[in-house]
């Protein structure tokens, strides 16, 4: 018997797809007799492999004996399922369904309710579907829809290796286009000419580029697209200002459309590869509108800062990711927006102590499941729900048991015991960079211990970064558990308060310009109320950029507002060293420097009555003005 040259077509195709577990099983359902799903809704970037998708259908399809008809948004002349919509357990496949304008909506209104009670329907597209499909009560039971994504680790290597990409180079090529399937294809057909570069891959990109946008309404929709791809994550208002806008909310909503673009709880963000692709080309075509939207965004950002703290202290150093320390850390962060965390479950803290003993080995996961008996970890999960990845904070008390805590000085020391990606453990990822995000606002929003402590595998590549965000070396508290030693980080908040270090982690990432202030005189009744005011704005991150202070005292170089800050510390130091301060200093550290919620608080915390509370704290304030009254003289 002769094979036709479809059959041989299709069996190509056969051999050439992988991946794509979860889409085949919706599909493997959606034939079932007794789903009650009969529509499938794809939607995924141009290239994300939809089509192939479809065709890996149609094979499943006529395994099970189905009819098949097919409607094809590229082909006019594709077969018309009105001719087939009588015939029973036809299996309708539409691809590329935005390229006809209205053919959604017609599918919708006229022709799938004309299609026999078992039809099985797939309809895949660049654009999310229309809200209709799960507003309307009768389709939302009938409808499931599935986001097509890139391809995961595995099966990126498996289809380069289809492909014939030689093994040394299928490592560097999949991590450039992060799985997507046409940039997969491209590098292999790239491959087979030469060795995979960074030149090639400018070829991947431009080709890319005209694939994903091929038309855009205006270039003012160009603009915003680029815009887009410059920065973290794109919110209104934030797009107004990049492009110099008073409204930009019809280009918003036009972004928020577009395939390419995903949006998370902090705004929009381009695929990886897109935003690599749209990056790179401005760069080249436009270098001076590309510094005018970084410009644009780092204004922003300084206006911003403190009212978002460390997420907007993330997208300054994600602009800057190619001279930031930070930059390392961060390029992964758009996929942290499908992370959460949450309370783990009893299955999932068998899967943490997994983890551990992969990573670690079996006398660390025994003294996690040690501490996992005491209190539970924060887990992080995927979109779909799946753990990957997990952190133990713990408020340490000294345990025989544990090398971690044995050695450390009592105090209130919180400790990050164990952290981790359950895969990639602790290399920069997105898990990674989520848990650092998480332990971030901790530090803001949580009641904050005397110091906290981070335990690393390796010192080595986080010593810059930790430096960078002001936590340092403390070798003195490194341990052992069994062959592996492992480097501790700390930063003491009672020397840098909460409101301190996000200050200076503003500053010096130039998120907050620094302020130049001419020397001035001030009368010593001035300089006194000076001194009060900026005690009662010591609390806010920005309360001592403005303080007279500034130009009647001799500060360390660098921000005048920081070198204040320094000052202060000081001062309260040599007050609390001094016998005879010490119970004034303490209502001055209670009120402004470490303050209790209100004043009748800090009178608690210090175990005084009220009236003997507001004496000492007069007597500190006049006592500490007095300090600094000498340095200014």
């Amino acid at each position: 018997m002769s094979t036709r040259l479809g059959d041989r077509l299709d069996a190509a195709r056969q051999r050439g797809f992988v991946g794509r577990r979860r889409e085949l099983a919706a599909f493997h359902d959606l034939l079932d007799p007794g789903s009650a799903t009969q529509i499938l809704l794809v939607h995924g970037a141009g290239g994300v492999g939809k089509t192939a998708l479809l065709h890996r259908y149609a094979w499943q399809a006529g395994q099970a004996g189905r009819p098949i008809a097919w409607l094809d948004g590229h082909d006019p002349d594709s077969r018309d399922p009105e001719l087939l919509a009588d015939r029973p357990g036809l299996v309708l496949l539409v691809d590329a369904v935005e390229q006809v304008p209205g053919l959604a909506r017609r599918l919708r209104q006229e022709l799938i309710p004309r299609l026999p009670g078992d039809a099985a329907v797939v309809i895949a597209g660049r654009d999310r579907p229309d809200p209709v499909w799960r507003a309307d009560p009768g389709w939302r039971e009938l409808v499931r829809i599935l986001p097509l994504g890139n391809l995961g680790h595995e099966d990126g290597l498996a289809l380069l290796a289809a492909r014939g990409v030689p093994e040394e180079e299928r490592a560097a090529a999949l991590e450039f286009t992060r799985g997507h399937p046409l940039a997969l294809a491209l590098v292999a057909d790239v491959s087979a000419q030469r060795r995979f570069s960074a030149v090639s891959a400018q070829e991947v990109l431009g080709e890319l580029l005209r694939g994903f946008v091929e038309t855009v309404p205006s270039s003012l929709h160009r603009q915003a697209l680029e815009a887009c791809a410059l920065v973290l994550a794109t919110t209104e208002p934030l797009l107004a200002a990049l492009l110099g806008l008073d409204d930009a909310s019809e280009l918003f909503a036009w972004l928020r459309g577009l395939s390419i673009v995903e949006y998370g709880s902090r705004g929009l963000f381009p695929h990886d590869l897109a935003r690599d692709a749209l990056a790179a080309e401005l760069g080249w075509r436009d270098p001076d509108g590309c510094a005018e939207i970084r410009r644009r965004a780092a204004a922003y950002y300084r206006r911003s800062f403190f009212a978002a703290g460390p997420p907007v202290l993330l997208d300054y150093v994600y602009l800057h990711r190619a001279t930031s320390v930070l930059g390392p850390f961060v390029t992964g962060y758009p996929q942290t927006s499908g992370l959460s965390a949450d309370r783990p479950t009893g299955a999932e803290l068998g899967t943490v102590v997994s983890w551990v003993r992969k990573h670690e080995g079996e006398e660390s996961a025994r003294l996690c499941e040690r501490w996992l008996a005491r209190q539970p970890p924060t887990v992080i999960r995927d979109a779909d729900g799946t753990a990957v990845g997990f952190y133990l904070l713990i408020d340490v008390a000294a345990d025989p048991e544990d090398p971690a805590t044995r050695d450390l000085a009592p105090g209130h020391t919180r400790m990050v015991r164990f952290w981790m990606d359950g895969r990639h453990y602790q290399e920069p990822s997105p898990v990674q960079l989520f848990i650092t995000t998480h332990l971030f606002r901790s530090y803001l929003t949580e009641d904050v211990p005397g110091r906290t402590l981070l335990t690393f595998a390796e010192a080595e590549p986080w010593e810059q970064g930790c430096a960078h965000v002001g936590f340092h070396r403390a070798p003195e508290a490194d341990f052992t558990v069994g062959e592996q030693t492992f480097a501790v980080f700390e930063h003491d908040w009672r020397a840098v308060p909460p409101e301190v270090w996000v200050t200076r982690l503003a500053e010096r990432d130039a998120l907050i310009e620094p302020v130049t202030v001419p020397r001035r005189a001030l009368s010593e009744e001035e300089f006194g109320q000076a001194v009060r005011d900026a005690l009662r704005a010591y609390g806010r991150a920005d309360g001592l950029r403005d303080s007279p202070l500034l130009g009647m005292l001799t500060l360390p170089e660098g921000d005048p507002a920081t070198g204040l800050r320094a000052v202060f510390e000081e001062v309260a130091a040599q007050l609390a060293a001094s016998p005879r301060d010490l119970k004034v200093y303490r209502a001055l550290h209670h009120t402004f420097l470490r303050p209790a919620r209100t004043q009748a608080d800090a009178a608690d915390l210090l175990g005084l009555p009220t009236t003997t509370y507001r004496r000492h704290l007069a007597a500190a304030e006049a006592r500490f003005t007095e300090l600094l009254w000498r340095r200014a003289r």
